[in-house]
């Protein structure tokens, strides 16, 4: 599969990055996303080291990771709990004939 040559400006520098055609507006987004957290950061707390501003947006993107990691992690527990009493159930009746 063929790459593409792209730059993604993050903060005021540019990374050039080669990347699967499929994948390029999804990467595109990414460093849209991170310059908009840059700014709201900048504007909020009045922070211009660029190196701060780029550890913060990090952080918050693995707190929201990780509150998404536990909540699927919540939500497959529940389903696969439901899961085992739907089997439990089916068994017993199969069992009872």
């Amino acid at each position: 599969m063929e790459e593409l040559s792209i730059k993604i400006k993050i903060g005021d520098r540019e990374y050039p990055m080669r990347v699967a055609p499929a994948e390029e507006e999804r990467i595109r987004l990414a460093g849209k996303v991170i310059n908009e957290n840059l700014k709201k950061y900048k504007d909020q707390f009045g922070i211009n080291d660029k190196q701060d501003l780029l550890a913060m947006v990090a952080f918050q993107f693995l707190v929201e990771k990780m509150k998404k990691e536990a909540e699927e992690t919540g939500t497959t527990g529940f389903i696969f709990s439901k899961i085992d009493q739907l089997d439990k159930l089916i068994s017993d009746n199969l069992g009872s004939d």
